[in-house]
């Protein structure tokens, strides 16, 4: 189970990182990264609200790690947050591709690599919560 939590750590970090690198270009510049439109939500960037729902999965994980939190909680926490990001950041990803928006600096717009992560992330928390033998909450 130990390898569950590692990957989600691995992907929760990589998120974090990413963006917390687009929330603070956004909050020291004003500006969006990589030359993007920068889409809203109750007049606050996304990426803010992504990177609030990354620290709290990394959070989760990292206790789980060093088993302050059992394996099914944070299988099941990164699994619901994950599902809150898929659909928050799917809808903006709906948006890109109806207004033809979906390609950006990096191949993809920023929303799309959210969205990448965000189901690789419920994809290993499903699966790690179908695996016998894990203790349930």
């Amino acid at each position: 189970m130990r390898s569950f939590l590692i990957a989600l750590f691995i992907l929760a970090s990589a998120g974090l990182i990413f963006s917390g690198y687009l929330s603070a270009t956004k909050l020291f510049t004003g500006t969006c990264a990589f030359n993007e439109s920068c889409p809203y939500f109750l007049g606050y960037p996304a990426c803010w609200y992504g990177f609030a729902m990354y620290l709290f999965m990394f959070i989760a994980t990292l206790l789980g790690l060093v088993r302050k939190l059992p394996v099914a909680t944070v299988l099941k926490t990164d699994g619901a947050v994950s599902l809150i990001g898929i659909i928050f950041t799917g809808s903006f990803v709906v948006q890109e591709i109806l207004q033809s928006r979906l390609t950006g600096a990096l191949g993809l717009s920023t929303c799309a690599y959210g969205l990448i992560f965000y189901v690789a992330i419920f994809a290993v928390s499903i699966i790690g919560l179908r695996k016998p033998g894990l203790k349930s909450l």
